[in-house]
């Protein structure tokens, strides 16, 4: 088959590209928004449509929906098949999520039930997973100086959000302002349901948008402000606030070593350990810490993030936040292990730590179910079976 990639440089690109090529397809990449976030509309539009016309394909793919790739696909009666690997996608709500040679997978069942009536017959639910064919040999080589520089007792690699919560932008002191700081307290509490979208009235709603620069819809899409309310604004500052609150908590009781971009002066008593490349280096961190500490992102509502599966196909122990797909896919205690306070991650933390047998019996439990039924080629298999 002839795939044409549209990319826009996701992580997760690479590794399905060479999923795609071992199965035997050939793959082309148009990969001009990789270089260039300004293209736009009309440049995306310029770009598939000459790559159809100069060469005959049976499927575009990419990662993420674009709308103006689907309406090019739509023109030519092509089919088109994204797969959403991030929460919120805000092109989902775009009109276009509707045309009728979509193929839409989504990783997240809420979402699948949120977009499905959009499409029935053109969306789908699929989870994420690991290349095994790109990991095992990176992994069979950990060297000395390996263990040497990523081995460590507890690790977390990620964003803290700090740099990207619109919500903090709402400076004004209010009675407004006051009841959305509650929300977010509680639904700090609560794990495996989110509640944000359903407490924010009408009136919250108008107040809202006047006091903060809010998303604008494209003209074409479903206008759902309060689904942008609640998880572009009060979505991530949930995650900002439970990230620095737990991470805070663990810094202060264990040695943490801490991986990120962000802002990370308020957590000075953890080990900032820089960036990490993440194909070649943040693998060996998973898999030479004893506990890698996964906090999914609140707009995430019950799926199971790519982190999760990154660390354990890296066979790396993880200690998880609750998601209400976990137990579907996972034994919580033998494959993995989830909290659902600040106090239980401390304990497990400190549990696990001293229980090394256990812990490693674990993450090669994680690594191996992982591996046997939900590998990225069983996938994207999955997928290419559906065009």
């Amino acid at each position: 088959m002839n795939i044409l990639f549209y990319r826009y440089n996701s992580i997760c690109e690479p590794d399905v590209i060479a999923v795609m090529k071992r199965l035997g397809h050939t793959v082309t990449e148009i990969t001009e928004e990789m270089r260039n976030k300004e293209l736009g509309a009309r440049g995306q539009m310029n770009l598939v449509s000459a790559a159809l016309k100069k060469q005959e394909s049976q499927m575009v793919f990419s990662i993420n929906f674009f709308p103006v790739v689907s309406e090019v696909c739509n023109i030519f009666h092509i089919p088109y098949v994204c797969w959403i690997v991030d929460s919120p996608v805000m092109e989902l709500y775009s009109h276009s999520v509707r045309n009728g040679w979509n193929r839409i997978f989504l990783f997240d069942y809420a979402l699948y039930e949120e977009f499905r009536p959009e499409n029935p017959k053109g969306i789908f639910y699929l989870p994420l997973g690991a290349d095994y064919a790109r990991l095992d040999p990176l992994l069979e080589n950990i060297t000395k100086k390996d263990k040497e520089k990523y081995a460590a007792e507890v690790s977390f690699i990620g964003s803290l959000y700090t740099e990207k919560c619109p919500y903090n932008r709402l400076k004004e002191e209010s009675w407004m302002k006051g009841y959305l700081d509650g929300v977010i307290q509680a639904q700090l509490k609560v794990y495996g349901y989110n509640f944000l979208e359903e407490c924010i009235t009408d009136e919250i709603l108008q107040q809202f948008k006047e006091k903060v620069p809010f998303y604008q819809f494209p003209e074409k899409a479903n206008h759902n402000d309060r689904a942008a309310m609640a998880h572009l604004y009060l979505g991530n500052k949930v995650t900002e606030q439970e990230r620095l609150q737990l991470l805070k908590r663990v810094s202060e009781e264990f040695s943490l070593d801490l991986y990120t971009a962000s802002d990370f002066s308020p957590l000075p008593k953890a080990n900032y350990r820089g960036l990490a490349r993440s194909t070649t280096e943040m693998p060996k961190i998973f898999r030479l810490s004893k506990i890698n500490l996964n906090f999914t992102s609140k707009p995430i509502r019950t799926g199971i993030p790519l982190r999760l599966w990154d660390i354990l196909g890296a066979g790396g122990f993880v200690l998880t936040n609750y998601q209400s797909e976990i137990p579907e896919y996972f034994e919580v205690g033998k494959d993995l292990d989830i909290f659902a306070s600040e106090e239980e991650l401390v304990e497990k933390i400190r549990y696990y730590l001293e229980h090394e047998e256990e812990r490693e019996e674990i993450a090669r439990n994680g690594y191996q179910k992982a591996k046997e039924k939900y590998s990225l080629e069983l996938r994207v298999k999955q997928i290419l079976q559906t065009v």
